[in-house]
């Protein structure tokens, strides 16, 4: 399917139940070996249509990007939040999406009384979404606000790693991977080693298989 199906018929359950501002939330870059985890918070004017709106995952890079630019065009407020590899490593990535989530959430200019979250969790051992919420498992592909969030967060990410970690460290070649765990990205990790970009914690397997 080219677009959401039903695209406010989550938050207009929300607005039913008394809530004004609803926002959606979603991360992107949770499975890269390297490499921020990227997370946005949307709120879209109450019932606005986007020709083409849908799950990032099943949009080409060209309809990302086009629709990147209208949802921040178009958008009643968003905020884009990151977690840097050091900070993956030091509380886990799962803590480190729920981390990036609430401050995207918190970083809106317009307060939302209710997020809507994408996936089935809302917490690790250490953070939690604080803001009020509901999780909406396969959201991106249901929820007008998470999908324009899911978009957000996953060009601002692909942008990063393919514009600024790819010119910090041509060797590694982040523009042809994008920090996932590809064949190149392994044959460059086995040329090259680690780079400070690198999630420690996610390269445990490639280490034991060098020794």
């Amino acid at each position: 399917m080219s677009e959401l199906e039903h695209p406010w018929s989550i938050e207009e359950r929300c607005f039913a139940a008394g809530y004004e501002t609803v926002c959606g939330a979603d991360e992107a870059g949770a499975g890269p070996l390297a490499g921020p985890v990227y997370a946005a918070a949307v709120i879209l004017p109450r019932g606005l249509v986007i020709d083409g709106l849908n799950d990032s995952k099943k949009l080409s890079p060209k309809k990302r990007d086009a629709l990147f630019e209208i949802i921040c065009a178009e958008a009643e407020s968003y905020c884009v939040a990151q977690m840097e590899a050091e900070e993956i490593d030091r509380i886990d990535i799962l803590n480190a999406r729920m981390k990036a989530m609430q401050l995207a959430i918190d970083g809106l200019d317009v307060k939302a009384d209710f997020a809507l979250i994408d996936g089935n969790r809302d917490r690790g051992s250490l953070c939690a979404i604080t803001a009020p919420h509901e999780t909406v498992v396969g959201g991106d592909g249901k929820s007008a606000s998470i999908a324009a969030a899911s978009i957000l967060a996953k060009v601002s990410r692909d942008r990063f790693v393919t514009e600024v970690l790819d010119a910090q460290y041509p060797q590694y070649q982040f523009a042809k991977h994008k920090g996932y765990g590809t064949k190149l990205h392994y044959e460059m990790l086995d040329a090259y080693g680690p780079c400070p970009a690198h999630r420690s914690s996610f390269l445990k397997k490639w280490e034991r298989e060098r020794l």
